[in-house]
């Protein structure tokens, strides 16, 4: 069988980097060159201050680094040399999670390998089998053809993140009838058919890769000409657009039908916590839909730089009418303290363990009153009581609020009240 002494990575992004180093790590006689034509991206490999964060990953990258693991933006050099280039022979489609890609990496549930059903496709696919076997057990290890492969990484992403719409939608059923969205996941949860994973109620899915991947299946569906299959699919999509709206309009709702002008604390920026990740992000929608109405964003992520966050909400599809009211609008602050500070609102975006160690008597004490929390990942589900008694007003997605409201007499913000939708743009495969 031929054996694989050097591996290529076209590629040193979310994927390519950390699952190169974890091959290099785990096969410390194969040499491992992750090649990119982006130099600072590279430089950053290289350097103490790697280009992403994930747990551990940093560990591992300084194991290997120089001795058997390398990045270079040689391209050709690497490929002429290379034994495997990946992506580019076979169809190995991932299956991380961001926040715990090195773990996926080194105890994955399967590893996929798809390959045309050829002498060349199978020579092929048993040489990268023998590069997971170094640590993953055969028994793990599925072999399709690459039709297979490929659909089954899009049928994967598309099935969680139906469920996490599903669940989203209950949620709200469950604020307008007083029923709790967590007792009900539980409940659906112990059902063995059903399981309790991807059943949290949230703000919506982020990433890089349920929403590509849900109109990737919708696309392929619309061109093989299912288009009741792509529609059902398509509705994945729609309601997690809904949600997100429909979280902005709480807010405006409860602060009396109106923000222009008044200041809200956004807490977390990436997709999830444990990644600096901001692709597809609810936290930018969020952010548009309350700029649209005018209100002041002051913006905390621990691991997101500020430069990615103005660059996010710079993009045509979210400042599209007004590119300067980011600037005028939009504060990056690198203290949560301070982003809540005189602020009329705290919004909890993303489920980072931080958001619950905070000092919540400090930060009413200087936030303007009546100071609401707007939970919108339910990360301080079991500091209700205590926050209620400080005084905080909380909204909490998939609740239906308990907590008395100051009697306010609702504003008409412009031609809209705030039980309208903010404006969206329907998603596009």
């Amino acid at each position: 069988m031929f054996e694989i002494k050097r591996i290529c990575c076209i590629g040193a992004g979310y994927v390519g980097g950390p699952t190169c180093s974890v091959i290099a790590q785990m096969c410390p006689e194969i040499t491992v060159t992750v090649v990119d034509v982006n130099e600072t991206r590279i430089k950053a490999w290289n350097s103490d201050t790697l280009p992403i964060y994930e747990p551990g990953l940093k560990e591992v990258v300084e194991s290997c680094r120089g001795k058997n693991l390398f990045f270079s933006t040689d391209i050709p050099s690497a490929i002429k040399d290379a034994d495997l280039v990946f992506i580019s022979v076979l169809s190995n489609p991932e299956f991380l999670a961001e926040g715990t890609a090195v773990r996926d990496l080194k105890e994955p549930d399967r590893v996929l390998i798809g390959g045309d059903e050829t002498p060349e496709g199978q020579r092929a696919i048993k040489a990268l089998c023998a590069v997971y076997e170094h640590w993953v057990p055969k028994s793990r290890i599925i072999t399709t053809n690459t039709w297979s492969s490929e659909l089954s990484k899009l049928a994967a992403n598309a099935f969680l993140a139906q469920r996490i719409s599903s669940i989203n939608s209950i949620s709200a059923l469950c604020e307008a009838t007083g029923a709790d969205v967590e007792e009900v996941a539980k409940a659906i949860g112990m059902d063995q058919r059903i399981g309790s994973k991807f059943l949290k109620a949230s703000v919506g899915f982020g990433g890089s890769c349920f929403q590509k991947d849900v109109l990737n299946l919708v696309y392929l569906c619309e061109a093989l000409n299912l288009p009741e299959v792509a529609s059902y699919w398509q509705q994945v999509i729609d309601m997690n657009e809904y949600q997100r709206r429909r979280f902005a309009c709480r807010i405006i709702d409860c602060l009396f039908n109106t923000v222009t002008g008044k200041k809200i604390a956004l807490l977390g920026f990436s997709f999830k916590k444990d990644t600096g990740d901001t692709r597809s992000s609810s936290s930018i929608y969020i952010s548009k839909y309350l700029m649209d109405e005018g209100a002041k964003l002051f913006i905390y992520d621990p691991k997101v730089l500020k430069q990615q966050i103005i660059y996010d909400l710079y993009q045509p599809s979210i400042s599209e009418d007004n590119p300067k009211r980011v600037s005028e609008l939009v504060t990056v602050t690198s203290d949560p303290y301070e982003a809540c500070q005189s602020a009329h609102a705290l919004v909890i975006c993303t489920e980072w363990d931080m958001f619950r160690e905070l000092d919540y008597e400090k930060i009413y004490k200087k936030m303007l009153k009546p100071a609401f929390i707007f939970d919108g990942r339910r990360v301080l589900d079991h500091l209700h009581a205590e926050l209620q008694s400080i005084g905080f007003q909380i909204e909490t997605i998939g609740k239906k609020v308990t907590s008395a409201r100051i009697p306010y007499t609702p504003a008409i913000v412009g031609s809209r009240t705030a039980s309208t939708e903010p404006p969206t743009k329907k998603a596009k495969a």
